[in-house]
């Protein structure tokens, strides 16, 4: 996967809006195969690791968020 590139303050709030409200949401990413996927779940961590921003969600699938296409709730 390629450098990180940091998502705007407002994406992460937007994310964090979500988790706190505790809404079921379709998030569409790229994964490191570099392919389209689309999972729908709640977010129940967003957290920085390895120089990096990431979600968690309930089924335990973490995504980068610079990785996210898009997100629905």
């Amino acid at each position: 996967m390629d450098s990180y590139t940091p998502v705007s303050c407002d994406f992460q709030d937007e994310l964090e809006a979500i988790a706190t409200l505790r809404q079921t949401c379709r998030i569409v990413y790229r994964s490191e195969e570099n392919s389209t996927r689309e999972v729908e779940g709640r977010i129940v961590d967003i957290y920085a690791a390895n120089h990096a921003d990431y979600v968690k969600l309930e089924d335990d699938t973490v995504i980068r968020l610079d990785q996210i296409i898009s997100i629905c709730n």
